[in-house]
C-alpha cells in the first residue's frame, strides 16, 4: 500500500522489452540503494516488485496487463518518473489509502497557472468519473490529491508549490497521458450500492434507503 506522497523523481535507465511484457530500469538515489529485492515500490502510480539492484538503480518486471492499462508502456530512456516506496508498518499516512493498481489512463487537457499554483484539468473515461467525488481523492501519476471539481467526463485538481516542485506534475503538457487511481473506498461503497458483486445476491441498498435511515 501506498499513500501518494512522493519520495524523489527518478529517471529511466533502459526499457527492455521480453516476451509480452517489459524491463524497466530506474535511477532513483537513495531509494534503490535503501530497498531489497522484492520490495514494491510505485513507479508514477503503478505498482512494481523490485527483481534486482545496482547501486541506486532498480530494475522491475512490467506484465503485459500492467503495459495494457498504464502508460508504462510508452516509457523511454530518460523520462522522469515519480517514485514511492510501499508504506511502512511505522509510518506516516500523509496522503490516502494508494494500492498502485492503476484504473485508467486520462489526458491533461488544461493547464492553468495562478500565482505560485497551477490548476490542472483532467479528461477521464465515463466509467472512471463514477468514483470522483468533489473534495475527495485520487491519484494522479501516483500523486496523491484532492479533486477541486468533477465532471462526468473528467475532474481538475489544484497544484500546491511543492508538488510542482517535487514530483512530475511540474511538467506536463496539454495532450499529456497520466495514470489513474481512485480512491478504493468510493469504488467499494459505488459497487455495494450498484450491487456489481455479481457472485452473491443482489444488494437491496439504495441511496433512498440509506437517507430514511438518516444517513
Amino acid at each position: 500500500m501506498f499513500t501518494g506522497i512522493i519520495e524523489c523523481i527518478g529517471s529511466v535507465v533502459s526499457v527492455t522489452s521480453y516476451g509480452t511484457g517489459r524491463q524497466i530500469t530506474v535511477e532513483a538515489g537513495r531509494i534503490a540503494s535503501e530497498s531489497v529485492t522484492g520490495d514494491s515500490i510505485s513507479v508514477n502510480g503503478a505498482c512494481l516488485t523490485v527483481s534486482s539492484l545496482d547501486g541506486n538503480r532498480f530494475t522491475a518486471d512490467v506484465s503485459h496487463e500492467t503495459l495494457r492499462v498504464t502508460t508504462l508502456g510508452t516509457l523511454s530512456p530518460g523520462d522522469k518518473v515519480n517514485i514511492e516506496r510501499a508504506l511502512a508498518s511505522d509510518g506516516r499516512f500523509g496522503g490516502h489509502i494508494v494500492l498502485g493498481h492503476v484504473d485508467t489512463v486520462g489526458t491533461i487537457e488544461r493547464i492553468t497557472t495562478r500565482g505560485e499554483f497551477t490548476d490542472l484539468a483532467v479528461g477521464v473515461p465515463p466509467e472512471f468519473s463514477r468514483y470522483l467525488v468533489p473534495k475527495g481523492s485520487v491519484a494522479v501519476d501516483g500523486v496523491s490529491l484532492t479533486i477541486a471539481d468533477r465532471r462526468d467526463d473528467g475532474f481538475s485538481v489544484a497544484l500546491i508549490p511543492v508538488t510542482l516542485s517535487e514530483t512530475t506534475l511540474g511538467s506536463v503538457r496539454p495532450g499529456d497521458r497520466v495514470n489513474l487511481e481512485s480512491d478504493i473506498l468510493g469504488k467499494y461503497v459505488w459497487h455495494y450500492l450498484h450491487g456489481r458483486d455479481q457472485t452473491g445476491p443482489t444488494s437491496t441498498l439504495t441511496i433512498e434507503k440509506l437517507r430514511s435511515a438518516g444517513f
